[in-house]
């Protein structure tokens, strides 16, 4: 075989090239093409594809799914939606499932991936390329990178002209390719027919087979390796990676069935019923979505190595022996120990499920009813434990007896519920139940709380009837301190509410009274001390007969809460807060003398500078509507007025100091005045703003009228009839005020307009009448006209209507607020009279025109129509020798 070269030196170091050319962006060319078809080679085992790799991958969803085939596992469930929230949300999830497969992701983020970032997208599809296609590759102890070189060097070893050092230019001529396709399949390729010398042949002879014969799909073209002086090295590892893993199927194969055997060998039984069933679905998983694709790679690889021996027989040619371990026998072996695993696996979990079903029947029923006991028993412990009856009534010692005996009815009626929770309990630990020692821990402590409830029932009704006779010897002394305590109680609760109520005053007047009532409360202060000796006296008595038949009663009243300490600290604390209360008044008194002159001061600067201020309003109000004089004079005369406002400035700063003393001294009302300074605040900045304002329209007019050439006479009357029509002197006109002003000036604005005639005086004397277009009040109020024509029968109008006003609207309010300023207005007015010709213009073009058929002489031949075009009228036939005026 001539093409083998048994003596050559594979190692001769890689020729040199340009290094500049790593800037060549052809790079990123090849590796979309390589990526672009290495994802499609995956994806399409799942029935779908890419087509532009920047773009499909940036909703995440074909992203996790590539993920999924190739990892054999499960991603989190993704989302549907198509905000971009989502798309992050599923890009995160395929990067943290690569990561957690201990792949460091340096600068890709996903909102890289769903801006639809090229490089970074790249760079990611690289870092999946080379975690799940390439790190895995070992071959003589170097992984990765290094281990798919050396394979590659290993296997083009005896062939000449291949020289394999690096994965850019030693692939450049071809020959790697087809030496890789010639060395575990040579029926393909006729390799001793290759020249060096013709790269683009060797290259599309290698990308053809590949994708025709061995299921790898074309990921670059010819043109792309041979037009580069350096080709793109992660696109030729993704391609040559893509060879590795089609000519080491029997090895994959085997290394996948070694790594399923012991996790389909493990019989750790789970404890609950649903990690159990979790088993159950991984394993219908694994049958549904894992197995068959290595059936089917399975049996590929057999007729693969039938008809590679069958050629190479053929061909007189020694057969082909796999390495050791790599057999036909031997991935035969393997399968049927995976299958045996496999069918031992499936009948385990079945007997698994069936003993946790039994189980979980039986761990419920136990939990139900010791939930139902503990659920009863729940405080029983605490309330027999109570020393209740010590502190309780006659009456109440009564009916706890009574109580006392219907628990013990109660308890032993529960007796045969505790002895069923004994027997599952015991049944429990007879089937070896994963969770015995928490039941037995329940069990027993159900059983030892039961015993404790005997005993301290019994305890307890001793206690209940022994208190019983002791309390009726002293229930009358207690119900007498209880009626004469009561009262003086509320008394001084009272007294101490009043002492340290709050007052809230407003005059001198008001605290005056306040402290004429405290005087008439200290008056009675004598006589309430002798009724608390008297309550004392009444308990002092009770305590002697507890201590004489050593009754414990923990000093406590049945009729009442109240004791004799209590009685002592609320007297105490009334004698504390009386001279407190004397000496609150007093200050009171002072601080409301000093809140009135704040009052007074406040009252006298407002009540002068409110209506200042509202006057000043109100000229500047006249000033703006009735301009007298040129743009010039009123504008010196409004920065004077400006001046004189802001030389005002340092009242309203005094006020404001004032109002903060007030502020500071928390008074809230002034009858002094009916103005706050929030009001005279906001009156300054409306003033400021009113006279700013005016101004500045008064300087745009001077630079509407100096730009638009438009005469002081002109803007006088523009004034005017803006001030006309401005019914509500606001400075502004809304829509209705500016309508009527258009229509006031000939606009023809009605929704649907009537059509008038006018009757004309025909040659033989009678009238005729013709349709108006539009007023032409214009034209024919001019003396030469006077006369000529009657008056219609109605005011023309035109058919124009709301869309014509919505039209101007547009033009003086863009903002749509539905109001016209003044400024608007003067540039509505001077676009639409910048060329309009007068009535004496329009008369004299029209004599010119009709010759010397117009004159005063009704008899002579009058102009019998005039026509104006507007949209959608159709004039009348006209009369012989009559004249038409278009405009």
């Amino acid at each position: 075989m001539d093409h083998y070269d048994e003596d050559q030196d594979y190692r001769h170091p890689e020729d040199d090239w340009d290094r500049d050319l790593l800037l060549d962006p052809a790079w990123e060319k090849q590796q979309r093409k390589t990526f672009t078809a290495w994802c499609n080679s995956h994806l399409r085992k799942a029935g779908t594809q890419i087509e532009n790799i920047e773009e499909d991958f940036r909703d995440g969803l074909k992203l996790m799914l590539l993920l999924e085939v190739i990892s054999g596992e499960r991603l989190a469930k993704p989302e549907r939606g198509k905000m971009r929230v989502h798309k992050i949300s599923n890009v995160n999830k395929a990067l943290n499932f690569i990561a957690s497969k201990g792949v460091k992701l340096v600068s890709i983020g996903a909102e890289e991936i769903v801006d639809g970032n090229a490089k970074m997208t790249l760079g990611m599809i690289w870092t999946i390329i080379l975690r799940f296609a390439i790190q895995d590759i070992s071959v003589e102890e170097t992984s990765a990178k290094e281990g798919l070189l050396l394979w590659c060097q290993r296997k083009t070893a005896p062939y000449k002209n291949v020289n394999i050092q690096n994965f850019h230019i030693s692939w450049k001529d071809g020959l790697g390719f087809c030496a890789l396709i010639h060395r575990h399949r040579p029926e393909l390729i006729d390799y001793a027919k290759l020249r060096k010398d013709d790269p683009m042949t060797n290259l599309n002879t290698a990308f053809d087979v590949a994708e025709k014969y061995l299921d790898i799909p074309k990921m670059l073209d010819a043109e792309d390796i041979v037009g580069t002086a350096r080709p793109d090295e992660k696109a030729i590892m993704t391609y040559v990676s893509s060879f590795y893993h089609a000519f080491s199927g029997a090895q994959k194969l085997l290394e996948w069935i070694r790594r399923t055997i012991p996790w389909l060998e493990n019989r750790m039984p789970e404890n609950t019923m649903q990690a159990m069933q979790q088993k159950l679905e991984d394993f219908r998983d694994y049958r549904r979505l894992h197995k068959p694709p290595k059936v089917q790679e399975k049996c590929q690889l057999e007729i693969n190595f039938n008809t590679l021996q069958t050629k190479l027989r053929l061909s007189n040619r020694p057969a082909f022996m796999p390495s050791e371990g790599k057999m036909v026998s031997d991935i035969n072996n393997a399968w049927g120990g995976l299958e045996g695993a496999e069918k031992g696996y499936e009948e385990w979990l079945l007997n698994e499920i069936r003993r946790l079903e039994r189980l979980d029947h039986l761990a419920e029923k136990f939990r139900q009813k010791a939930a139902i006991h503990e659920a009863w028993t729940e405080g029983k412990e605490e309330m027999l434990q109570r020393r209740d009856y010590e502190t309780a009534t006659l009456s109440e010692i009564k009916a706890l007896l009574k109580k006392h005996e219907a628990f013990e009815s109660d308890l032993a009626a529960h007796q045969d519920r505790v002895e069923q929770i004994a027997a599952i309990a015991q049944e429990l630990n007879e089937l070896d139940y994963y969770d015995s020692p928490s039941v037995n821990a329940r069990c027993q402590r159900i059983c030892d709380q039961w015993d404790a409830l005997g005993a301290l029932s019994q305890k307890r009704s001793e206690a209940l009837q022994r208190t019983e006779k002791l309390l009726e010897t002293i229930d009358q002394l207690y119900l007498e301190f209880a009626k004469r305590a009561a009262p003086f109680n509320n008394w001084m609760e009272g007294a101490m509410e009043d002492l340290q109520d709050s007052f809230i005053v407003h005059t001198i007047e008001e605290i005056q009274g306040l402290s004429t009532a405290h005087e008439q409360f200290k008056a009675t202060l004598p006589e309430a001390d002798k009724e608390r000796q008297a309550i004392l006296g009444i308990h002092n008595e009770i305590a002697k007969i507890v201590q004489t038949y050593h009754v414990n009663m923990a000093g406590s009243n049945p009729y009442t809460t109240i004791n004799p300490q209590e009685v002592n600290a609320k007297w105490d604390k009334v004698r504390q807060l009386v001279p407190l209360r004397d000496q609150s008044l007093i200050e009171e008194h002072a601080r409301q003398q000093n809140n009135e002159r704040l009052r007074r001061q406040f009252a006298n600067q407002a009540n002068v500078i409110g209506p200042w201020i509202q006057t000043k309003m109100e000229e500047i109000g006249r000033i703006s509507i009735e301009m007298h004089g040129t743009l010039e004079d009123q504008l010196t005369h409004l920065r004077q007025y400006e001046k004189s406002i802001i030389n005002y400035k340092p009242k309203i700063d005094q006020l404001e100091g004032d109002h903060q003393l007030i502020q500071a001294a928390l008074i809230f009302d002034n009858k002094h005045t009916n103005y706050t300074m929030e009001h005279i605040r906001v009156g300054w900045e409306q003033l400021l703003t009113t006279i700013a304002r005016t101004i500045n329209e008064i300087e745009n007019q001077i630079l509407t009228r100096d730009a638009k050439g438009i005469s002081q006479e002109q803007l006088n009357e523009f004034r005017a009839s803006f001030n006309h029509f401005d019914r509500k002197r606001t400075g502004i006109m809304d829509a209705e005020d500016f309508k009527t002003c258009l229509i006031s000036m000939g606009y023809n604005l009605v929704k649907q307009s009537p059509l008038f005639l006018f009757k004309l005086p025909s040659g033989n004397g009678n009238e005729q009448n013709l349709p108006p277009p539009c007023d032409l009040s214009a034209v024919f109020s001019t003396p030469e006209w006077e006369g000529l024509l009657p008056r219609p029968h109605a005011p023309p109008v035109c058919l124009q209507g709301e869309n014509e006003f919505s039209r101007i609207m547009s033009v003086v309010d863009p903002n749509r607020m539905g109001v016209v300023t003044f400024q608007g207005f003067i540039d509505f007015m001077s676009r639409e009279t910048a060329d309009t010709d007068t009535a004496d213009q329009v008369m004299a073009s029209f004599k010119i025109l009709a010759g010397d058929k117009v004159g005063p002489d009704p008899n002579a031949p009058l102009l019998t129509v005039c026509l104006v075009k507007l949209t959608d009228w159709r004039p009348a036939p006209r009369r012989p020798g009559s004249l038409t005026f278009s405009l």
